[in-house]
């Protein structure tokens, strides 16, 4: 577990995995209707064909969207923190897409961890792991400010 005490001690470990997290089809159409992005690959199998899947695909903003959810179980809050800021990303890059009914999960490695006032600066090396993929879904450095 991270704490204040270990932050320097631990850049450059993997923290941990998250659990395997289902991409449903009911998913992917919830996150279309809430964004308004309704482009065809990812709604229509057909039309996910056509352009080269094997059916539909999960949009790359929704498979983003979920290292939240997968943070909260690899990342729990540090001893004496008052808030866990989601501070942006330095990098992001889609690499493979995630299909229709696949399974992700996300491996995060804290590389750099930086005094900031009365809290840290942590930097996170994330990768998403597709289930039977030798690809990963995405990779991205996410910056988050515990403050204390």
């Amino acid at each position: 577990m991270l704490n204040r005490e270990n932050l320097l001690h631990s850049v450059g470990q993997a923290i941990g995995s998250s659990d395997w997290f289902d991409v449903t089809q009911a998913r992917i159409d919830a996150f279309a209707d809430v964004t308004e992005d309704w482009q065809p690959i990812h709604l229509d199998l057909d039309a996910g064909r056509e352009a080269g899947f094997d059916g539909t695909v999960a949009h790359g903003f929704l498979t983003l969207s979920m290292l939240s959810a997968m943070s909260y179980q690899v990342l729990p809050p540090m001893p004496g923190e008052t808030a866990s800021l989601n501070y942006g990303f330095d990098r992001i890059r889609f690499i493979s897409p995630v299909a229709g009914g696949a399974r992700i999960r996300a491996h995060f490695t804290l590389s750099e961890a930086t005094p900031r006032g009365t809290g840290w600066m942590l930097r996170f090396a994330v990768s998403v792991e597709i289930e039977g993929s030798a690809k990963p879904a995405l990779t991205a450095d996410w910056l988050c400010l515990s403050l204390f």
